[in-house]
């Protein structure tokens, strides 16, 4: 008989150009060996560098999916995602409590703002992203401009990145993943984790001239994925680091109707 792999819950929205979002997360729980469960939070009409309409779920309704889905398999660890307003932080944070979740690892990519610019959270969800859910995880792992919203900081260089990365991981008692792809004073793409008052870096070659979309969720769901098949945080984050890279250096290139169009790679060859 097959063994049967470990199982991995996304709560996130759904990216109908597949590059990001929910089917992003599949596509990576997948590739590293693990069987995703999803729970959609919204429905996002987009293609790279474009986000054209969002529609969140009712909160009941996403309450539910969770609820069928922990009651009924043996989850391994959680990746919360993009949960698009207060009521479905609230909801999300309601059903997490009353579930017996409490013990996974969890892993929160704070999403307020898509890679083509486009605002994927409503300002007054914020405070409650903050108050309710970042202190129930395992690890947060911020780009640049969301770290930069829940510090007040302005990041510029590797310095800033590490300072506020500590200042954020003391401040909500969590790991604290940021990741630097857009430095603009290292030749190296760069991201810093805080984790039990240490700091560690990982690093990997800057892929120029490449435009995809859905980085920040394919490298938080293969985090939760890596935690999962039960590696340490570390080891789950360099792993990551690692695949999200090639993902990136190996893309697929097409030409649309409205020019270039370029998709991560995610089931590349190690």
């Amino acid at each position: 008989m097959q063994p049967s792999p470990p199982i991995i819950l996304t709560i996130a929205g759904s990216d109908s150009s597949a590059g990001a979002g929910i089917q992003a997360d599949l596509k990576t729980i997948s590739a590293l060996g693990g069987y995703g469960l999803s729970a959609l939070t919204s429905v996002v009409s987009e293609t790279p560098g474009h986000v054209s309409a969002i529609r969140l779920m009712e909160p009941d309704i996403i309450e539910d999916q969770i609820r069928v889905l922990l009651e009924a398999f043996p989850v391994g660890a959680v990746k919360m995602g993009m949960l698009g307003g207060s009521a479905q932080i609230l909801s999300v944070v309601k059903q997490w409590k009353a579930s017996s979740a409490a013990g996974l690892p969890l892993v929160v990519d704070p999403v307020m703002v898509a890679t083509g610019g486009g605002r994927l959270l409503e300002e007054d969800a914020i405070s409650h992203l903050v108050n309710a859910l970042i202190p129930l995880a395992r690890i947060i792992t911020p780009n640049m401009d969301e770290a930069q919203v829940l510090s007040g900081d302005v990041l510029r260089s590797r310095d800033d990145l590490a300072a506020c990365a500590e200042k954020l991981g003391r401040r909500y008692g969590v790991s604290v993943l940021i990741k630097g792809g857009h430095l603009a004073d290292h030749e190296d793409a760069s991201d810093v984790l805080w984790d039990a008052g240490s700091l560690h870096w990982f690093t990997a070659p800057r892929s120029l001239g490449v435009h995809t979309h859905g980085t920040g969720c394919a490298y938080s769901a293969a985090i939760a994925t890596g935690l999962a098949r039960g590696l340490g945080l570390h080891e789950a984050v360099n792993e990551a680091k690692q695949f999200i890279s090639r993902a990136i250096s190996t893309h697929f290139t097409w030409l649309g109707n409205k020019g270039t169009i370029h998709a991560l790679n995610h089931f590349h060859s190690s």
